[in-house]
């Protein structure tokens, strides 16, 4: 790993903006993709930073890391954003040590999702942990954290209704149409898009609306077609993309492109059309929704809407808060035996050193054979070790350890 910053936990932060202060317009000027990801972690150790991951979705960029000063997670993030640093740190949110691991918690439960419950954020945070960790930004006391965080977010799926029904970003763009298109055959639908989001919606395009009158373009293709010959629909190839969105009546949009892929040229003339952008920043040219014959939603637009499910899940929230408070108390008594380590590694060197001394050695031959001695020490030395931290973690009390360790270790 690059550097040596330091992991005590006063020193973990989380910078970010997200839904609750910023429209998806400007949430779009701070969103970081996979190449900003890549030149962001280059750039790390430049701002001295060594341990750090970024999750930029449709409701939030966040970068979490160690470091003794947050403006430098800050600095290093809009590098890379097209907003200006003036701006970021104007809505942003920051947060450390504690209320940072907090907010990680809640983030990967959905308790922060701008759809209570929505479990999509688990896949997001998982693929940023994991890129992060291929370039060895992700050393243990990270890695042992989000793992916890993973375990409590698993817990919470498991054991309460927080992510119950179907309800999510997806699952909202059905009800929008369904609202507004009640009679859906005979409507042409065009997905741009067949990531995770597009996968999840196209599927549920065809679950809930129960219609194949759908065709699918993906900037890879190959990867359009599985989906097609997946779910029996027809897929095209980004080069007729001009005359799919002309001939389509309902057009999703979740590609994650850098630059709008649908300009409003495309639309003119071309009839009355629903367009629904999941993407941040927007891949539908902001200029369409003045056309009069386009409908444009957003993702903040689907995420108002409510229906009963959602009320279920809000009933589930403080079921959801307490496995969280338990596995952050796991944790934290985790953290709390860290710093027991290096007590714990002097003990035992000293036990190897006293084990190693001529005096102790001659003691112990007139009593057992050297051999059994050489033969059981590993296992002694542990066994010691081992117990000795027992107590330090359950009895929580200050005195002479090593006293204790070596007595036991002669007994």
């Amino acid at each position: 790993m690059a550097g040596h910053t330091p992991t005590d936990l006063s020193n973990f932060f989380v910078a970010g903006i997200n839904y609750k202060k910023t429209d998806a317009d400007l949430r779009g000027q701070y969103a970081i993709n996979t190449d900003q990801y890549a030149k962001l972690l280059e750039l790390a150790p430049q701002f001295g930073l060594s341990e750090l991951f970024v999750i930029s979705t449709c409701n939030r960029t966040e970068i979490y890391g160690f470091t003794e000063n947050a403006d430098k997670l800050c600095q290093l993030l809009c590098t890379q954003a097209q907003g200006s640093i003036e701006i970021f740190y104007d809505i942003a949110y920051i947060k450390n040590g504690p209320a940072a691991i907090q907010h990680l918690f809640d983030v990967a439960a959905g308790l922060d999702s701008q759809i209570l419950g929505d479990y999509e954020i688990v896949g997001q945070l998982k693929q940023a942990v994991k890129f992060s960790k291929q370039h060895n930004f992700i050393g243990a006391y990270l890695d042992r954290l989000v793992n916890a965080v993973l375990q409590s977010s698993k817990l919470i799926k498991t054991n309460t209704g927080l992510s119950g029904g179907t309800v999510s970003v997806a699952f909202a763009a059905i009800q929008y149409i369904k609202e507004r298109v009640p009679v859906i055959s005979g409507k042409k639908i065009l997905l741009i898009g067949t990531g995770k989001i597009g996968r999840n919606t196209c599927k549920n395009l065809v679950d809930y609306l129960e219609t194949n009158n759908i065709t699918l373009i993906n900037r890879t293709e190959l990867k359009a077609t599985e989906l097609a010959n997946e779910l029996g629909l027809k897929h095209a190839a980004v080069e007729e993309l001009p005359e799919q969105i002309h001939a389509a009546d309902i057009i999703l949009v979740a590609s994650n492109a850098d630059e709008p892929v649908i300009l409003a040229s495309h639309l003119v003339n071309a009839g009355n059309k629903i367009i629904i952008d999941f993407s941040i920043p927007f891949n539908v040219e902001k200029a369409a929704e003045e056309l009069p014959n386009i409908t444009l939603v957003n993702v903040d637009e689907l995420s108002k809407i409510k229906d009963a499910t959602l009320h279920k899940r809000e009933a589930e929230v403080p079921a959801a808060m307490a496995i969280i408070k338990e596995q952050i108390n796991e944790f934290f008594e985790w953290h709390a035996m860290r710093k027991n380590v290096p007590v714990l590694k002097a003990v035992k060197n000293k036990l190897y050193a006293m084990h190693s001394c001529e005096m102790y050695t001659s003691y112990f031959s007139r009593q057992i054979s050297v051999t059994s001695v050489t033969v059981n020490a590993d296992d002694k030395i542990q066994k010691v070790v081992n117990g000795m931290a027992v107590k330090m973690r359950t009895q929580n009390q200050f005195g002479c350890h090593y006293i204790e360790a070596i007595n036991e270790y002669i007994a």
